[in-house]
């Protein structure tokens, strides 16, 4: 089929980043974004909501390693509905979400009203989940899916060790996830994270023990370890890595999705070669759909499942305000300072101008708030 490029009549709005001439970049709200500047593709979406990554503040601070061809709109999640649309299979009307594929990157992202896309970067969002709910899961819920798949096509299931699965980074946005998701498929886990302030949090998403970072680097550095997990979901990369990988059992497996402890990896042939050990690359970025493991299918756990509530919302701090006087609000806020960021001045869910209606907990407008999805852009 022919692309062509799509366009309605009113501008959109949202952030715009752009080159200042001199090699940096420049980070402004535009509310005059032209349809001629959104970029080409079949579908148009009006995006309802998008989460905070850890991507969009790199991008939104100015990182080149993140915005990859300015001018860019960020924001690598997109949850909405598809308003104009050459493809058959995706018809107007259709609930949809994105995530990878450049989007935020070396395309037009999310954190904006509206978002020009092709029908074969959406997932349609399953009867049963909301829009606000497919946004909090996003990148951090497929990459968290995926890794639990990964563990379970290699055999490590509940039933198949006495051992836990280690989760590193557990306080972020992978790590939070993926203890939800490991507890409602019913494994022991271990939470290992740099802030152990959040033991009453990760203890509540499942977390059988919760360890701080700096009491498990403590251990010596030796390219074997004793066995302590049948398995682990690694956010750090680095020396936190090379020791989880020390630490695994026999025949077990390591997800490596993350590098916030940095890139290298100190390790030897040892743990691959007397143990077994696997280590796998975790790749959400440009993932085949019929390789997804549907992590928003998953995502609506049974009731005794803990992290989300019985109408299917994960925890989260502090209020959203879809007012007006909020629509430029910073998106590097603090964690736990509700943050958002407002695009329209309707709020689409209670009708009327949006400055009418302040919204607490999880009674959250639909249409102009872009909720953060995760607890910390940082792992």
């Amino acid at each position: 089929m022919k692309r062509r490029r799509c366009s309605l009549a009113n501008h959109a709005s949202g952030w715009w980043i752009g080159s200042d001439g001199s090699g940096g970049l420049t980070t402004h709200f535009r509310d005059d974004i032209a349809s001629s500047q959104m970029g080409e593709g079949s579908l148009t979406i009006a995006v309802h909501y998008s989460a905070l990554n850890y991507k969009d503040a790199l991008a939104l601070t100015g990182s080149p390693g993140v915005v990859r061809k300015p001018p860019l709109i960020p924001g690598i999640d997109i949850a909405g509905v598809v308003e104009e649309s050459s493809d058959a299979e995706v018809p107007v009307g259709t609930r949809v979400v994105i995530t990878g594929y450049g989007y935020g990157e070396n395309r037009h992202g999310g954190l904006a009203t509206r978002v020009i896309a092709e029908p074969e970067h959406v997932i349609p969002v399953p009867e049963g989940l909301s829009l606000e709910h497919a946004a909090t899961l996003g990148t951090a819920g497929i990459t968290a899916g995926l890794a639990l798949t990964a563990l379970q096509n290699h055999g490590v299931t509940p039933d198949s060790s006495s051992l836990p699965i280690a989760v590193t980074g557990a306080a972020g946005g992978v790590g939070s996830l993926a203890l939800a998701l490991l507890t409602g498929a019913g494994y022991q886990t271990v939470a290992i994270t740099g802030r152990t302030d959040e033991a009453d949090y990760l203890s509540m998403l499942g977390a059988t023990d919760v360890m701080s970072r700096q009491e498990f680097l403590s251990q010596p550095s030796r390219p074997l370890l004793s066995e302590q997990f049948a398995g682990a979901i690694d956010q750090a990369g680095g020396e936190m890595l090379a020791r989880i990988i020390a630490s695994t059992t026999s025949n077990g497996i390591v997800a490596a999705c993350g590098l916030a402890g940095g890139s290298d990896l100190p390790t030897t042939v040892l743990p691959f070669i007397l143990r077994g050990v696997s280590l796998v690359g975790i790749n959400s970025v440009f993932q085949p759909l019929r390789s997804s493991p549907g992590p928003l299918e998953s995502s609506r756990h049974r009731e005794s499942a803990p992290g989300p509530d019985r109408s299917g919302h994960f925890p989260r701090r502090g209020s959203r305000d879809c007012s007006s006087s909020a629509r430029r609000t910073d998106p590097r806020s603090r964690r736990g300072e509700g943050a958002r960021l407002v695009v329209s001045e309707h709020c689409p869910e209670h009708g009327g101008n949006a400055a009418d209606h302040r919204h607490t907990g999880s009674d959250e407008p639909r249409g102009g708030v872009f909720v953060v999805g995760t607890r910390n852009p940082r792992p």
